[in-house]
């Protein structure tokens, strides 16, 4: 629980293009005025929020005490490293598919809007990776992830080859598509795809999941949240490697270059409304227990 009068800046962020979400970021804009809360929100989107200020995305972050993400997993990511590097809790209306982030619906909004306003709520800490890439003239490429950091091959139908390295100590060399590093938040995304287990957001622990090995036994490995995973390319004809952090490209990855996987500086704090049963949201977007009786209690 937090103080229930610590919220009283708080910033909206959504890709307003989408009609269901601009209708979102709208009503949650009425809600907080009657609430008598002062409301930031970027300012390509005023004429929702024409009560509000309008800010950039990392002032309205700097400005706000609670950030509210509306949209899919993917806008919900994109908030998470705004949040994180300014050190507010980060609210979640789904308006996406799966939503394993954001856990309010559109219809439950504003009830559970209020919970949060008065205080009732539940609070939770994730980590988050950050990537640095270091190349052979010493310049630097670098960002964080909560889901995941992923190597694939670029603009080639060739397989990658290249060394995986955890704490110092050599590893595997792969061959295939590339290596998926997530945390355990982003074990239900691309790493679950490529065979990677599900683990509990708390666990401190990391997937290290291979897209598309050669060989069967090149299998996912979970390792502690606090090792330094290294990825380095082996040299081979008409190769070409990217990199990328929940979705968003750092750079190209060549033989001569240094990938740095470790844990960030800062994690992100999410909250969720009260009842928050992570294991009711797997049965719900996994479609678990179908069929089945209730087992509520």
């Amino acid at each position: 629980m937090s103080n229930p009068r610590a919220f009283q800046t708080i910033g909206l962020i959504g890709r307003h293009s989408d009609p269901s979400v601009a209708e979102s970021l709208r009503g949650l804009a009425v809600h907080l005025a009657l609430r008598e809360r002062q409301i930031v929100i970027d300012g390509s989107a005023a004429a929702l929020a024409p009560q509000a200020i309008h800010l950039s995305e990392q002032e309205l972050a700097a400005r706000a005490e609670l950030l509210i993400a509306v949209g899919g997993d993917g806008t919900m990511l994109h908030a998470a490293r705004l949040a994180s590097a300014a050190d507010v809790p980060l609210l979640g209306v789904n308006r996406g598919r799966l939503g394993f982030l954001a856990d309010i619906g559109p219809a439950e909004m504003c009830d559970r809007l209020d919970d949060v306003l008065a205080g009732r709520f539940e609070r939770e800490t994730r980590t988050m990776l950050n990537a640095h890439v270091l190349r052979a003239d010493n310049s630097t490429l670098e960002n964080v992830a909560l889901n995941d950091v992923v190597v694939q091959k670029w603009e080639t139908g060739r397989i990658l080859e290249f060394e995986t390295w955890i704490d110092g100590r050599y590893v595997n060399t792969h061959r295939g598509d590339g290596l998926i590093v997530a945390t355990s938040t982003g074990s239900t995304a691309y790493a679950l795809s490529c065979g990677g287990p599900i683990l509990h957001p708390q666990l401190e622990a990391l997937v290290l999941a291979p897209i598309c090995p050669h060989t069967l036994s090149d299998r996912p490995i979970v390792v502690h949240s606090r090792s330094r995973v290294e990825v380095r390319l082996v040299q081979r004809p008409n190769t070409k490697a990217q990199i990328t952090c929940d979705g968003v490209m750092l750079g190209d990855l060549t033989a001569q270059d240094r990938l740095s996987i470790t844990p960030a500086a800062k994690q992100v704090t999410l909250l969720h409304p009260p009842g928050h049963d992570y294991y009711r949201i797997l049965r719900s977007k996994l479609h678990w227990g179908r069929g089945e009786k209730t087992h509520e209690r």
